[in-house]
């Protein structure tokens, strides 16, 4: 298995330390992602590639109907275990488990960069109504704030961040043109120790050995304890929500 397989396939081991530690995503951004669709009642939403239910917690609490789809069991376990009045399914983006233009909207949160782009632009797009809209979220550090850079820097390890290009992978023929938009967001965590357990819910840091991630662990402890934004008590890591979405075509 290549590493960019085994990056996919790490998290469903720590399916509790993710639904635990990573942070959920801001109700402007959903809101805005469906803002295309101009209808006010409740809609079918698909969320894909939907973890333990972190954006389909907040598609739920909006009043959606929700598909959440996951093709990771121990991931899927925890969504159903944490987020009620939701149809969960094990299914790829590749092959989505729903029915041809049955859903108003398909959202993938943090999630994109694991597909296969050409296998699975024509299944979203044959599972999207016409005037559909598909989303894909990124929550990101803040890039303006300095501690959080430095952070990245101490953190890093023999296996690097994961890279994306959104508007690349969205490109394809069934969608209109991408528009894309920037949220603030932030994630409270009560201590440095916090923060660190989020960190390690990141795929670098779950593929690594023992070993590595220890010594990883113990640099950005001691950066967090000496820096004043986050030596004493609870503090908020300043985030950015980056949104793009599209609307699905008529055939």
């Amino acid at each position: 298995m290549d590493l960019h397989a085994r990056r996919a396939d790490s998290f469903g081991a720590q399916a509790h330390a993710y639904a635990e530690h990573r942070p959920d995503y801001p109700v402007a951004a959903i809101r805005w992602a469906l803002e295309p669709l101009g209808k006010p009642e409740r809609l079918e939403v698909l969320d894909l590639a939907a973890g333990t239910g972190k954006l389909t917690a907040g598609l739920v609490a909006e009043g959606h109907h929700v598909t959440a789809v996951e093709p990771n069991e121990q991931m899927l376990t925890e969504l159903v275990r944490r987020v009620h009045d939701v149809r969960a399914l094990p299914g790829h983006a590749e092959h989505i488990p729903v029915r041809d233009q049955s859903v108003d909207a398909v959202f993938v949160g943090t999630a994109f960069h694991w597909f296969d782009q050409e296998k699975a632009m024509p299944e979203i797009a044959r599972v999207l109504r016409p005037g559909g809209v598909l989303t894909a979220m990124w929550i990101l550090p803040d890039p303006d704030v300095e501690w959080l850079g430095e952070l990245e820097r101490v953190s890093t390890g023999s296996v690097e961040s994961q890279k994306q290009d959104p508007t690349g992978v969205m490109t394809h023929p069934a969608f209109g043109a991408v528009e894309w938009k920037t949220f603030p967001h932030v994630q409270r965590r009560e201590s440095p120790e916090e923060l660190v357990a989020t960190v390690n819910t990141h795929s670098r840091m779950l593929v690594v050995d023992d070993e590595e991630r220890s010594a990883i662990n113990e640099k950005m402890l001691a950066f967090l304890r000496s820096r004043p934004e986050t030596s004493n008590g609870p503090f908020d890591v300043p985030l950015r929500a980056e949104v793009f979405r599209v609307v699905r075509l008529s055939d």
